[in-house]
């Protein structure tokens, strides 16, 4: 088994890929790829370009840089899990379980980037490739994060796991970077 982790989409550049002050690639991932890699679980956490403008083509060019298996444990974080979504949708890859944590789909108003990144049709048949579907929310999670999850959750299934002020499973929300219920979900 392998795990790959797709980072959110934030709002701004962030000071662009400046280690130090961004913040789309942190969070609990961090944390969940210490914990995976003690273990002896391979993680792999690309750095997806100018995700504050996210666009499909440029993510799968960096994505097709990991291989992608039946053993694989696919992760996506709030934008991230619609690149996933989309990207499982168009290449019928069979993987071992997606998980979806705070997922998104729905972009901002007059938004032609995210309008362009966030619109299209999710493939059904996901459900037939995937040995397991997990999606993560809140009780406070924004009302687009909670209507994107019904998005999904209606076109392909899965199990929902709502975990009360966990918001959008940022470390604001959150107040810490751990985050044990997703790694009981890939070590038993």
């Amino acid at each position: 088994m392998d795990v790959i982790i797709i980072h959110g989409c934030p709002a701004g550049d962030e000071n662009e890929m400046n280690e130090s002050t961004r913040t789309y690639d942190k969070h609990w991932i961090g944390w969940i790829k210490e914990e995976l890699s003690s273990r002896g679980i391979p993680v792999s956490v690309p750095l997806m370009p100018h995700p504050w403008e996210p666009e499909y083509d440029s993510y799968n060019t960096e994505f097709k840089r990991y291989p992608v298996t039946k053993d694989t444990v696919l992760i996506g974080h709030s934008g991230g899990c619609a690149f996933l979504v989309r990207w499982l949708g168009e290449t019928k890859q069979k993987i071992k379980k997606l998980i979806l944590v705070a997922p998104w789909k729905i972009p901002d108003a007059g938004n032609q980037i995210q309008e362009k990144f966030y619109g299209f049709v999710i493939d059904k048949t996901i459900r037939d490739r995937v040995g397991e579907i997990v999606m993560f929310t809140a009780d406070n999670e924004a009302e687009d994060g909670r209507k994107s999850l019904t998005l999904y959750k209606k076109e392909f299934g899965g199990r929902v796991i709502s975990l009360p002020g966990h918001g959008h499973y940022i470390h604001r929300d959150m107040g810490t970077d751990e985050f044990s219920e997703l790694l009981d979900l890939i070590v038993p």
